[in-house]
């Protein structure tokens, strides 16, 4: 009896130990957090000449992770099915440039924004086509990133939409500018921190219309629903990145200026 009774405890601290050990662990991989984006969203998030992923927004998340001591690691997803790869766990977090919206607070939490964008208007070099509002679209071929908020909008003014020859969705902005370039879309709309972005490395190529398409977007850090203390965490650090100048020295080193509109 005594024997059975002993072999019963060693059973239950063994699992107990193993459900401990468990609680610990903050996520599948320990301390290691699986962040999501577009890899060809420079300069938010892109890959050089050497492959490697690199940006401000890069820059923003190795920051906060070496102060946390934990590791991100960062995974290129299809940004038009972000929703399935946060909600089924893929990724912990989307950190992209990633636009606040009510659509996407019905599956992720977010930090508080730390940057305005807005959707502008880009053509070729020299507007051929003579686009100067929103209402010079009618009988355009147009053109936007699909999952974007450029997309939303115009999905959700099906009035505008209904008046173009033809809507384009593309993958990423690099294979919008190419066809823009190549003259099978004849004007794009897009984020202004991309477009100005790919613009200023071949300002030979495209022109900004300089209307504003759309609301103004806050840009914030987005979280799986039940991330609500790595969240918290995370806003800790970057505040504390705003108070020293951090932050603003980051923005500085990709944009030439501090963008970071922050509300504390």
């Amino acid at each position: 009896m005594n024997k059975i009774f002993l072999l019963l405890l060693v059973l239950i601290f063994f699992v107990a130990g193993c459900g401990g050990e468990g609680d610990d662990k903050k996520n599948s991989s320990g301390t290691k957090y699986i962040i999501g984006l577009d890899d060809e969203y420079a300069p938010m998030g892109f890959r050089n000449e050497k492959g490697e992923i690199v940006g401000f927004d890069i820059d923003l998340a190795k920051e906060v992770a070496k102060r946390m001591g934990i590791e991100f690691e960062f995974k290129p997803i299809d940004w038009n099915n972000k929703r399935k790869e946060i909600i089924s766990g893929n990724v912990d977090i989307l950190w992209n440039g990633t636009d606040i919206t009510d659509e996407r607070k019905e599956y992720m939490i977010f930090t508080k924004p730390y940057m305005e964008n807005r959707q502008i208007l880009i053509v070729p070099k020299g507007n051929p086509q003579n686009i100067h509002s929103v209402g010079n679209l009618e009988g355009k071929i147009v053109g936007t990133q699909a999952g974007s908020s450029s997309r939303d909008y115009v999905d959700a003014n099906p009035k505008l939409k209904n008046s173009f020859k033809e809507f384009k969705t593309y993958l990423n902005f690099k294979e919008a500018f190419a066809d823009l370039h190549s003259g099978n879309v004849e004007v794009l709309i897009c984020d202004e921190l991309a477009g100005r972005y790919e613009i200023s490395n071949v300002p030979q190529r495209f022109t900004v219309v300089e209307v504003t398409i759309g609301p103004i977007c806050e840009i914030g850090i987005g979280f799986r629903k039940e991330e609500v203390e790595l969240r918290d965490e995370v806003q800790k650090v970057f505040d504390e990145m705003i108070k020293d100048g951090t932050a603003k020295n980051i923005s500085e080193q990709w944009f030439q200026a501090n963008l970071i509109k922050y509300r504390r």
